[in-house]
């Protein structure tokens, strides 16, 4: 799915307010933002966790693994549902990997739009 210049401006915007709340450890926001798959979606954080969303509105998706930091400098990857764990990631770069290599299938750039929108988009192009 393509997205138009006004898409790509509101997942940067997503971006740097992520940066801004500084919740996420900047290292983590550096490694994912570099990671052209993950730098299309739209960041958003909750308890200090980095999370990926396939779209730009409000309940976003939970269907991507996101980042939680450890407290001796580390990660745990978990996901895509709270009950659901991965496993542990010594550096950033790890954490990033391990989200990479469980995109789903045709994860592309972010949808502005709803969850409930991108499920009515998807039901019409497939």
């Amino acid at each position: 799915m393509k997205r138009d210049a006004a898409g790509n401006a509101v997942v940067e915007a997503g971006w740097q307010a992520v940066r801004d709340d500084g919740r996420v450890r900047p290292e983590l926001l550096e490694a994912a933002y570099a990671e052209p798959r993950l730098r299309q979606l739209f960041p958003w954080t909750g308890m200090g966790e980095l999370h990926f969303s396939r779209c730009t509105g409000q309940r976003w998706t939970w269907d991507i693994l996101y980042i939680q930091p450890a407290s001796d400098g580390t990660y745990w990857v978990s996901g895509p549902l709270r009950s659901e764990t991965v496993g542990p990631a010594a550096t950033a770069q790890d954490a990033i990997a391990m989200v990479v290599q469980h995109l789903p299938a045709g994860c592309g750039p972010a949808f502005v739009g709803t969850p409930e929108e991108l499920a009515a988009h998807e039901a019409t192009t497939q």
